[in-house]
């Protein structure tokens, strides 16, 4: 089974697991996280296929998108166990996707390619694709898009407040100088469109 193949099959596994997930973090989100991993780790001098591979499965563990985490990391070993894959570069794809989410604080992977697929993951939460994962999540958890109250704004409950407890750090969080650089524009998108919501409810709401 060679490196073409390997991809397929984990192509299918994902597949298997996210192509109905409707909270943005579905099979396309893995497609372009791996993507943008493996660029990035080309433009880099890191391990590009290490890289995407870790990329397709960063989220296969997430406890946000699972119901039995343990499991998730269970059929995450057996899957990985079956491909034709040296251990260094097993261990290397289990490393690279360690630490990769947010949750709240910024957390540094160890390895470069951990680095590189946080910054990968990052750049698909910011940006056009960003926004609308971000309406899909909170109208999948039931979120308010926005509200004017001013003790309802301090919490982080509607999509709206998401952009500043979140996205809007994510630019200052890259790791590496090709991630910047690509963060750098989809920044802008992200407050274009805040200062263009604001204006549109206050002139309409």
């Amino acid at each position: 089974m060679n490196q073409e193949e390997i991809r397929s099959c984990t192509k299918q596994y994902v597949a298997s697991i996210f192509q109905e997930e409707p909270t943005g973090h579905d099979f396309e989100h893995m497609k372009r996280v791996a993507n943008m991993a493996a660029y990035i780790a080309d433009e880099e001098g890191a391990d590009p296929f290490i890289c995407e591979m870790a990329g397709w499965l960063h989220d296969v563990t997430d406890g946000k998108l699972t119901d039995n985490e343990n499991q998730a990391k269970e059929n995450l070993h057996t899957f990985l166990h079956k491909l034709p894959l040296e251990t260094e570069d097993k261990n290397a794809i289990l490393a690279a996707m360690k630490d990769v989410s947010f949750r709240g604080k910024h957390i540094i992977p160890y390895t470069y390619e951990g680095k590189i697929v946080q910054d990968a993951d990052r750049l698909d939460a910011i940006g056009a694709i960003g926004i609308a994962r971000t309406f899909a999540f909170g109208g999948n958890k039931e979120q308010l898009l926005y509200t004017e109250d001013e003790q309802e704004r301090s919490q982080p409950g509607t999509s709206i407040q998401h952009f500043y407890d979140k996205l809007l750090h994510l630019k200052g969080y890259m790791n590496t100088p090709t991630a910047i650089s690509l963060a750098e524009e989809r920044h802008a998108i992200l407050e274009k469109f805040l200062n263009d919501f604001h204006e549109e409810w206050k002139k309409f709401s």
